[in-house]
């Protein structure tokens, strides 16, 4: 049985267990699914400042910061009981087209020859974590929610905004996969 957890799944499993999770909250508890909202409802819990923000009740959304603490956790055990020790498979013609920007490493997940806290100090580093992170998070934010939460739950309920996000995010992720990071790749 462990082998098979070990194992990546294919998409018609993953994708439905996934999706599943969308009525499961809203039959269980009437709750949405997303994540982007759980820094909210830390900062409300843990900031006494008078910010009009973060003036609600958070109590009511504690199933929120559990759920993501369980998403934590079970990366934790993956990582440490459950992962895979040979080396990430990357497709060959991804890992040609990523060879011409210098990131040959693929011991994880993460290209660790751009992505590291030496690089944090570069221009390039930095425009990957730094600035990029703060694009994420700003983006989240505009957009009132994050991908999992409007592609999977907004579309889900056949929310207008939430596709009109959903479109924005993969648009915003070919352009930047296919034209910005190449050319901050080539820095």
């Amino acid at each position: 049985m462990v082998e098979i957890i070990k194992q990546p799944w294919p998409w018609y499993v993953a994708g439905p267990l996934i999706g599943l999770t969308v009525p499961a909250l809203l039959i269980l508890g009437n709750k949405s699914f997303g994540i982007s909202s759980s820094l909210r409802h830390i900062c409300a819990s843990c900031l006494p400042a008078n910010i009009p923000f973060f003036k609600y009740d958070w109590k009511k959304e504690v199933w929120n910061l559990f759920f993501v603490f369980g998403i934590f956790l079970g990366g934790v055990i993956a990582i440490n009981f459950l992962s895979n020790p040979n080396p990430v498979e990357v497709n060959p013609k991804l890992a040609a087209e990523l060879a011409t920007y210098g990131i040959t490493n693929f011991d994880n997940l993460v290209p660790t020859d751009i992505l590291n806290w030496q690089s944090l100090f570069t221009l390039k580093g930095f425009l990957l974590m730094v600035a990029g992170g703060f694009l994420v998070g700003f983006g989240t934010r505009y957009a009132g929610g994050c991908t999992s939460g409007h592609a999977i739950m907004g579309l889900s309920n056949l929310q207008w905004p939430s596709l009109i996000a959903t479109a924005s995010f993969m648009i915003g992720g070919f352009i930047m996969a296919n034209l910005v990071l190449p050319l901050i790749l080539s820095v």
